[in-house]
Protein backbone atom coordinates (compact mmCIF):
# COMPACT_ATOMS: atom_id res chain seq x y z
CA UNK A 1 0.00 0.00 0.00
CA UNK A 2 1.30 3.45 -1.02
CA UNK A 3 1.12 6.25 1.34
CA UNK A 4 -2.04 7.59 -0.72
CA UNK A 5 -3.18 4.39 -1.43
CA UNK A 6 -6.26 3.98 1.35
CA UNK A 7 -6.45 0.79 3.67
CA UNK A 8 -9.23 -1.77 2.62
CA UNK A 9 -9.92 -2.55 6.39
CA UNK A 10 -9.21 -0.78 9.72
CA UNK A 11 -9.07 -1.96 13.02
CA UNK A 12 -10.39 0.10 15.87
CA UNK A 13 -9.54 -0.71 19.14
CA UNK A 14 -11.40 1.66 21.94
CA UNK A 15 -9.62 1.58 25.38
CA UNK A 16 -10.05 2.49 28.78
CA UNK A 17 -7.67 1.82 31.39
CA UNK A 18 -6.69 -1.16 29.92
CA UNK A 19 -2.98 -0.58 30.69
CA UNK A 20 -2.06 -4.21 31.21
CA UNK A 21 -3.71 -5.95 28.32
CA UNK A 22 -4.00 -3.39 25.21
CA UNK A 23 -0.28 -4.46 24.08
CA UNK A 24 -1.49 -7.95 23.33
CA UNK A 25 -4.46 -6.55 21.22
CA UNK A 26 -2.05 -4.33 20.04
CA UNK A 27 0.36 -7.10 18.71
CA UNK A 28 -2.09 -9.43 17.33
CA UNK A 29 -3.39 -7.10 14.94
CA UNK A 30 0.16 -5.78 13.62
CA UNK A 31 1.68 -9.09 13.70
CA UNK A 32 0.06 -10.04 10.87
CA UNK A 33 -1.32 -6.57 9.19
CA UNK A 34 -1.16 -6.67 5.68
CA UNK A 35 -0.16 -3.24 3.64
CA UNK A 36 -3.89 -2.91 3.25
CA UNK A 37 -4.68 -2.63 7.24
CA UNK A 38 -4.41 0.08 9.37
CA UNK A 39 -4.52 0.49 12.94
CA UNK A 40 -6.15 3.08 15.21
CA UNK A 41 -6.53 2.83 19.26
CA UNK A 42 -8.36 5.32 21.05
CA UNK A 43 -8.14 6.08 24.50
CA UNK A 44 -11.37 7.15 26.53
CA UNK A 45 -9.38 9.38 29.06
CA UNK A 46 -8.02 6.74 30.89
CA UNK A 47 -6.15 7.02 34.12
CA UNK A 48 -3.91 4.16 34.53
CA UNK A 49 -0.71 3.98 32.72
CA UNK A 50 -2.28 3.74 29.23
CA UNK A 51 -0.52 6.96 28.13
CA UNK A 52 2.79 5.20 28.70
CA UNK A 53 2.01 2.28 27.03
CA UNK A 54 1.24 4.42 24.08
CA UNK A 55 4.63 5.74 24.06
CA UNK A 56 5.89 2.19 24.31
CA UNK A 57 3.94 0.84 21.47
CA UNK A 58 5.07 3.92 19.62
CA UNK A 59 8.18 3.58 19.83
CA UNK A 60 7.78 -0.30 18.85
CA UNK A 61 5.56 -0.04 15.80
CA UNK A 62 6.53 3.14 14.24
CA UNK A 63 3.84 4.86 11.99
CA UNK A 64 1.88 1.60 12.07
CA UNK A 65 0.62 2.41 15.92
CA UNK A 66 -1.37 5.00 15.24
CA UNK A 67 -3.03 5.95 18.64
CA UNK A 68 -5.17 9.44 19.66
CA UNK A 69 -6.68 10.24 23.44
CA UNK A 70 -9.70 11.93 24.16
CA UNK A 71 -11.89 13.37 27.44
CA UNK A 72 -13.85 10.27 28.55
CA UNK A 73 -17.01 10.17 26.90
CA UNK A 74 -17.36 6.52 26.91
CA UNK A 75 -17.05 3.23 24.37
CA UNK A 76 -19.62 4.96 21.87
CA UNK A 77 -18.16 7.67 21.53
CA UNK A 78 -14.49 6.02 21.56
CA UNK A 79 -15.68 4.20 18.83
CA UNK A 80 -17.89 6.55 16.62
CA UNK A 81 -14.30 8.74 16.68
CA UNK A 82 -12.59 5.58 15.73
CA UNK A 83 -14.88 5.56 12.82
CA UNK A 84 -14.35 8.83 11.89
CA UNK A 85 -10.74 8.46 11.46
CA UNK A 86 -10.73 5.29 9.83
CA UNK A 87 -10.09 5.30 6.37
CA UNK A 88 -10.74 1.52 5.22
CA UNK A 89 -13.81 0.90 3.58
CA UNK A 90 -14.37 -1.79 6.16
CA UNK A 91 -14.19 -1.68 9.92
CA UNK A 92 -12.89 -3.76 12.79
CA UNK A 93 -14.03 -2.82 16.28
CA UNK A 94 -11.70 -4.79 18.63
CA UNK A 95 -12.20 -4.69 22.76
CA UNK A 96 -8.95 -4.12 24.37
CA UNK A 97 -9.21 -7.04 26.22
CA UNK A 98 -9.20 -9.10 23.44
CA UNK A 99 -7.15 -9.98 20.34
CA UNK A 100 -7.49 -11.35 17.06
CA UNK A 101 -6.82 -14.95 16.11
CA UNK A 102 -3.07 -15.47 14.61
CA UNK A 103 -2.83 -15.66 10.97
CA UNK A 104 -6.67 -14.06 9.91
CA UNK A 105 -6.44 -11.11 8.29
CA UNK A 106 -4.73 -12.06 5.66
CA UNK A 107 -7.91 -14.69 4.33
CA UNK A 108 -10.19 -11.25 6.21
CA UNK A 109 -9.27 -9.45 3.43
CA UNK A 110 -8.91 -11.73 0.32
CA UNK A 111 -12.74 -11.93 1.03
CA UNK A 112 -13.56 -8.16 1.47
CA UNK A 113 -11.66 -7.51 -1.73
CA UNK A 114 -13.89 -10.32 -3.23
CA UNK A 115 -17.54 -9.29 -2.33
CA UNK A 116 -17.22 -5.31 -1.32
CA UNK A 117 -21.27 -4.99 -1.25
CA UNK A 118 -21.33 -6.67 1.33
CA UNK A 119 -22.41 -4.48 4.54
CA UNK A 120 -21.72 -6.79 7.42
CA UNK A 121 -19.36 -10.17 7.74
CA UNK A 122 -20.22 -12.74 10.99
CA UNK A 123 -17.07 -14.80 11.95
CA UNK A 124 -16.86 -17.22 14.87
CA UNK A 125 -14.86 -16.28 17.74
CA UNK A 126 -12.77 -18.28 20.67
CA UNK A 127 -14.49 -17.60 23.98
CA UNK A 128 -11.55 -17.67 27.15
CA UNK A 129 -12.75 -17.99 30.01
CA UNK A 130 -10.59 -16.44 33.32
CA UNK A 131 -9.45 -19.93 34.00
CA UNK A 132 -7.57 -20.31 30.62
CA UNK A 133 -10.62 -22.81 29.18
CA UNK A 134 -11.57 -22.09 25.64
CA UNK A 135 -14.66 -22.79 23.68
CA UNK A 136 -15.48 -21.85 19.75
CA UNK A 137 -18.38 -20.58 18.79
CA UNK A 138 -19.39 -20.85 15.28
CA UNK A 139 -20.90 -17.56 13.46
CA UNK A 140 -24.17 -17.38 13.28
CA UNK A 141 -26.43 -18.51 10.19
CA UNK A 142 -28.54 -15.71 8.87
CA UNK A 143 -31.78 -15.81 6.52
CA UNK A 144 -31.86 -13.31 3.85
CA UNK A 145 -34.43 -11.62 4.96
CA UNK A 146 -33.87 -8.14 6.37
CA UNK A 147 -36.96 -8.67 8.62
CA UNK A 148 -36.35 -11.76 9.73
CA UNK A 149 -32.79 -11.09 10.08
CA UNK A 150 -33.88 -8.56 12.79
CA UNK A 151 -36.31 -11.16 14.61
CA UNK A 152 -33.94 -13.57 14.29
CA UNK A 153 -31.24 -11.34 16.38
CA UNK A 154 -33.86 -9.44 18.74
CA UNK A 155 -36.68 -11.69 19.26
CA UNK A 156 -35.53 -15.23 18.79
CA UNK A 157 -31.87 -14.52 19.97
CA UNK A 158 -30.76 -16.73 16.79
CA UNK A 159 -28.10 -14.50 15.88
CA UNK A 160 -25.27 -13.58 18.29
CA UNK A 161 -23.36 -10.85 17.39
CA UNK A 162 -19.95 -9.32 19.53
CA UNK A 163 -17.21 -6.60 18.54
CA UNK A 164 -14.20 -8.53 17.44
CA UNK A 165 -16.23 -11.37 15.51
CA UNK A 166 -17.80 -9.04 12.68
CA UNK A 167 -16.76 -6.68 10.39
CA UNK A 168 -18.89 -3.74 9.46
CA UNK A 169 -18.68 -1.59 6.31
CA UNK A 170 -17.66 1.70 7.43
CA UNK A 171 -20.19 3.61 5.39
CA UNK A 172 -22.96 1.71 7.86
CA UNK A 173 -21.58 3.24 10.83
CA UNK A 174 -21.37 5.98 9.69
CA UNK A 175 -24.67 6.17 9.02
CA UNK A 176 -25.71 4.80 12.14
CA UNK A 177 -23.16 5.93 15.19
CA UNK A 178 -22.87 4.13 18.31
CA UNK A 179 -25.76 6.22 20.52
CA UNK A 180 -23.29 8.06 23.28
CA UNK A 181 -26.25 9.01 25.51
CA UNK A 182 -26.61 5.43 26.30
CA UNK A 183 -24.08 3.83 28.54
CA UNK A 184 -25.79 0.20 28.46
CA UNK A 185 -26.47 -2.11 24.74
CA UNK A 186 -25.19 0.48 22.86
CA UNK A 187 -24.48 -2.27 20.09
CA UNK A 188 -27.73 -3.07 19.83
CA UNK A 189 -28.44 -0.44 17.88
CA UNK A 190 -25.81 -0.56 15.52
CA UNK A 191 -26.08 -4.34 15.11
CA UNK A 192 -29.53 -4.22 14.10
CA UNK A 193 -28.78 -1.22 11.66
CA UNK A 194 -26.06 -3.32 9.83
CA UNK A 195 -27.98 -6.61 9.99
CA UNK A 196 -30.93 -4.86 7.56
CA UNK A 197 -29.31 -2.40 5.35
CA UNK A 198 -27.12 -4.66 3.12
CA UNK A 199 -26.15 -8.27 2.47
CA UNK A 200 -24.96 -10.00 4.78
CA UNK A 201 -22.25 -12.82 5.26
CA UNK A 202 -20.54 -15.32 7.04
CA UNK A 203 -17.07 -16.55 7.64
CA UNK A 204 -15.85 -19.72 8.25
CA UNK A 205 -13.40 -18.49 10.56
CA UNK A 206 -12.37 -17.75 14.27
CA UNK A 207 -11.82 -14.03 13.93
CA UNK A 208 -11.46 -13.35 17.28
CA UNK A 209 -9.94 -14.54 20.90
CA UNK A 210 -12.35 -12.84 23.29
CA UNK A 211 -11.97 -12.65 26.88
CA UNK A 212 -14.61 -13.32 29.29
CA UNK A 213 -14.97 -11.37 33.03
CA UNK A 214 -17.16 -12.45 35.70
CA UNK A 215 -19.61 -9.59 35.18
CA UNK A 216 -20.85 -7.18 38.49
CA UNK A 217 -24.83 -8.09 38.70
CA UNK A 218 -25.48 -5.01 40.77
CA UNK A 219 -23.54 -2.66 38.22
CA UNK A 220 -25.77 -4.38 34.95
CA UNK A 221 -28.45 -4.06 36.84
CA UNK A 222 -28.08 -0.44 37.74
CA UNK A 223 -26.87 0.00 33.98
CA UNK A 224 -29.67 -1.73 32.56
CA UNK A 225 -32.20 0.55 34.72
CA UNK A 226 -31.09 3.64 33.60
CA UNK A 227 -31.22 3.39 29.73
CA UNK A 228 -34.86 0.90 30.17
CA UNK A 229 -36.93 1.00 27.66
CA UNK A 230 -35.15 3.60 26.08
CA UNK A 231 -33.17 1.20 24.18
CA UNK A 232 -36.48 -0.04 22.16
CA UNK A 233 -37.03 3.39 20.59
CA UNK A 234 -33.24 3.76 19.77
CA UNK A 235 -33.15 0.39 18.00
CA UNK A 236 -35.80 1.78 15.59
CA UNK A 237 -34.91 5.06 15.13
CA UNK A 238 -33.40 4.58 11.79
CA UNK A 239 -34.83 1.48 10.90
CA UNK A 240 -37.16 1.66 7.94
CA UNK A 241 -40.76 1.60 8.46
CA UNK A 242 -41.63 -1.48 6.99
CA UNK A 243 -39.25 -3.08 9.87
CA UNK A 244 -41.16 -1.64 12.62
CA UNK A 245 -44.37 -4.47 13.08
CA UNK A 246 -41.79 -6.17 15.49
CA UNK A 247 -41.35 -3.30 18.01
CA UNK A 248 -44.04 -4.33 20.23
CA UNK A 249 -43.02 -7.50 20.84
CA UNK A 250 -39.24 -6.60 20.93
CA UNK A 251 -40.67 -3.97 23.55
CA UNK A 252 -42.24 -6.51 25.59
CA UNK A 253 -39.11 -8.58 25.58
CA UNK A 254 -37.22 -6.01 27.00
CA UNK A 255 -39.68 -5.73 29.72
CA UNK A 256 -39.14 -9.21 30.64
CA UNK A 257 -35.75 -8.66 30.44
CA UNK A 258 -35.60 -5.85 32.93
CA UNK A 259 -37.95 -7.35 35.20
CA UNK A 260 -35.51 -10.76 35.12
CA UNK A 261 -32.50 -8.25 35.83
CA UNK A 262 -34.33 -6.31 38.73
CA UNK A 263 -35.75 -9.27 40.32
CA UNK A 264 -32.52 -10.45 40.41
CA UNK A 265 -30.65 -8.02 41.74
CA UNK A 266 -33.65 -7.41 44.91
CA UNK A 267 -35.35 -4.24 43.23
CA UNK A 268 -38.94 -5.99 43.54
CA UNK A 269 -40.69 -2.60 43.26
CA UNK A 270 -38.97 -2.13 39.56
CA UNK A 271 -39.81 -6.13 38.82
CA UNK A 272 -43.53 -5.61 39.59
CA UNK A 273 -43.81 -2.68 37.41
CA UNK A 274 -41.52 -3.92 34.25
CA UNK A 275 -43.75 -6.99 34.46
CA UNK A 276 -47.17 -5.13 34.46
CA UNK A 277 -45.83 -3.06 31.28
CA UNK A 278 -44.87 -6.17 29.24
CA UNK A 279 -48.41 -7.52 29.99
CA UNK A 280 -49.63 -3.84 29.00
CA UNK A 281 -47.79 -4.16 25.74
CA UNK A 282 -48.37 -7.62 24.69
CA UNK A 283 -50.51 -9.95 26.82
CA UNK A 284 -48.80 -13.08 25.18
CA UNK A 285 -45.64 -12.68 27.30
CA UNK A 286 -48.34 -14.24 29.73
CA UNK A 287 -47.89 -17.65 28.08
CA UNK A 288 -43.92 -17.64 28.74
CA UNK A 289 -43.98 -19.77 32.18
CA UNK A 290 -40.87 -19.27 33.60
CA UNK A 291 -41.47 -15.59 33.82
CA UNK A 292 -45.37 -15.50 34.63
CA UNK A 293 -44.37 -18.10 37.89
CA UNK A 294 -41.22 -15.82 38.66
CA UNK A 295 -43.89 -12.81 38.44
CA UNK A 296 -46.78 -14.97 40.60
CA UNK A 297 -43.88 -15.62 43.22
CA UNK A 298 -43.44 -11.80 43.54
CA UNK A 299 -46.93 -11.28 43.70
CA UNK A 300 -47.48 -13.64 46.44
CA UNK A 301 -44.58 -12.56 48.65
CA UNK A 302 -45.94 -9.01 48.95
CA UNK A 303 -49.54 -10.56 50.04
CA UNK A 304 -48.80 -14.00 51.79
Amino acid sequence: MTMSAKPLLSVIIPTYNYAGVLPRAVESVLSQATPEVELWVVDDGSTDDTPAVFTALSQRYGAAFQGVRQTNAGPSAARNNGVKLAQGNYVLLLDADDELAPDVLPDLCERLRQQPEVGLWLAGHVAVQPDGRERGHPASSVPGDALQRLKDYLLDKKIALSHGACVFLRELLLERPYPEHLRHSEDIPVFAYCLTQRQVEVLDLMLARIHKHPGSLRHNAEAARKVGLALVDEVFAKLPASLHSIKPAYRAQRCLSLFRTCLLAGDQASAREYYREAVRTDWRVLLKWSYTRKAARLWLRRNP
